[in-house]
């Protein structure tokens, strides 16, 4: 027997991570999982997922960084710091005992969704009907968007420069939105074209109103019965949505899943599962050896691009401050050996092994529901285009961690080679000198309006970053 348990020990196995959690740990799992769906359902948006999160920090003692370092106040081990990107990106530091010039651990992470944002002039009258245009962000497959509740949200700058927020369609007695399908009766001409084909980005216009305004003088009447609610209830104009910044989310909240209860589904697990893990691993770490950093980055659904994705010197600009206000060094000399000697994991989700689609998955090389967190070497499609691919130094450094904390991963690829792939804020760490690993929650129905994830998995995606950010 002993022969025979040492060969198995030759063997690769994933394990299935409820078999490890035992009762505390069960325990751990629900409330921590009850709090991020709470969460979920209050930052369906990156402002308001950037709001909230500040809302915390402040309530917490941290402080901004900028204002740090306007005023030339320094700041030294066990201060709590956060830098904010245009209201919708956010990092965050604890800073370590040591010098920082020895490298932060960092998890960055990205709280931009795939949705659909309304166009700068969206509202229009067809036949006796009010509708929105949409401009579809990020990788949708438009049509699991039609004959669902949507919501509304956003944000309006208004002439006087005042700001309003628009959420409509969360609340029990709100009224939703829809986005209206064709009857299988009428689809035959539908039917025959290419999935991609059949639902034009043009065709997804919201459904908002149908009553007219009384006024046999005035056009489109319906139209202007929608924009007086508006003026009435928010003091906005058409006008002002020309600047506004307002998306149409699914009107779903996140519930369990399962007569066990093990998964939840959910708009934006992608990517806010692995940013909920992030801000609260960095909370609960506190005080560590090496200096600690959240980073919550936009845009990474279209490329990380502006000036809150991830592409931009946002993450340069907050280690040039905490640079200057821990060792007084300023020089881009300093500033490269701070980030080179820095280590990130890339949290981002991945998809799992779905038995209904096991066609376009490598099944070796695929991450699954309930085996833990899952790592990625390198992201990226076909001959690892877009990829950063992690060194085998550092992928052996993680594992092991994880190990040596008992907490369960797995490792995987996304689908078979030539089937697609996709990427993550990974490759722009790298390119700054961050050595970088890929790792993060698997996900069924992946940018679908409604993810499946595992709370197995979540808490351990939030017990890898903690530990991560604990080492030394």
């Amino acid at each position: 027997m002993a022969e025979k348990s040492k060969l198995e020990e030759l063997f690769y196995k994933r394990k299935n991570a409820w078999e490890v959690l035992g009762d505390k740990g069960m325990k751990e799992t629900k409330v921590f999982c009850d709090e991020y769906k709470e969460f979920l359902d209050l930052s369906k948006t990156e402002r308001e997922f950037t709001k909230n999160t500040v809302a915390l920090l402040d309530k917490l003692g941290f402080i901004s960084i900028k204002n740090a370092f306007e005023t030339g106040q320094n700041i030294h081990p066990g201060d709590k710091v956060y830098y904010v990107g245009g209201k919708k990106s956010v990092i965050i530091s604890i800073v370590g005992k040591e010098s920082i010039l020895k490298g932060i651990n960092m998890v960055g992470t990205h709280i931009d969704s795939p949705r659909l944002d309304l166009k700068p002039i969206p509202i229009y009258e067809e036949m006796e009907l009010a509708y929105l245009k949409t401009h579809y962000y990020g990788g949708v497959r438009k049509y699991q968007w039609l004959s669902i509740p949507l919501a509304i949200h956003g944000t309006v700058i208004k002439k006087d420069g005042t700001e309003v927020n628009i959420c409509v369609g969360e609340k029990e007695d709100d009224p939703v939105f829809i986005i209206t399908d064709l009857l299988p009766h009428l689809a035959k001409e539908q039917n025959d074209k290419k999935l991609g084909e059949a639902f034009p980005g043009e065709s997804l216009n919201v459904l908002t109103g149908s009553i007219p305004f009384k006024d046999e003088d005035i056009k489109q009447t319906v139209k202007l019965k929608v924009l007086e609610y508006l003026n009435r209830e928010l003091g906005i104009t058409e006008k002002d949505f020309i600047s506004a910044e307002v998306q149409i989310v699914p009107a779903l909240k996140a519930r369990d899943i399962g007569f066990d209860r093990s998964m939840i589904g959910s708009y934006a697990h992608d990517d806010r599962v692995c940013s909920y893990s992030a801000l609260r691993a960095i909370l609960s770490a506190g005080l560590c050896k090496k200096t600690t950093l959240c980073y919550l980055a936009d845009k990474e659904e279209i490329g990380s691009v502006g000036n809150t994705g991830a592409q931009s010197d946002m993450l340069e600009y907050f280690a040039a401050m905490l640079l200057e206000l821990t060792e007084e060094k300023s020089s881009d000399v300093w500033l490269k050996q701070l980030l080179h000697n820095s280590t990130m994991l890339s949290g981002d989700v991945n998809a799992a092994f779905d038995p209904a689609y096991k066609n376009v998955f490598e099944k070796n090389n695929s991450v699954f529901l309930g085996k833990g967190v899952g790592i990625s070497k390198y992201t990226g499609s076909r001959g690892k285009a877009g990829a950063s691919d992690a060194s085998c130094e550092l992928v052996h450094k993680i594992t092991t961690l994880l190990d040596e904390n008992g907490i369960v991963w797995q490792i995987g690829e996304l689908g078979k080679i030539d089937e697609g792939g996709g990427g993550t804020i990974a490759k722009f760490a790298a390119k700054l000198g961050i050595e970088v690993l890929d790792i993060g929650v698997p996900l069924l129905g992946m940018h679908s309006p409604y993810e499946v994830a595992s709370k197995v998995d979540i808490i351990m995606c939030y017990k890898a970053f903690e530990a991560f950010m604990k080492s030394n």
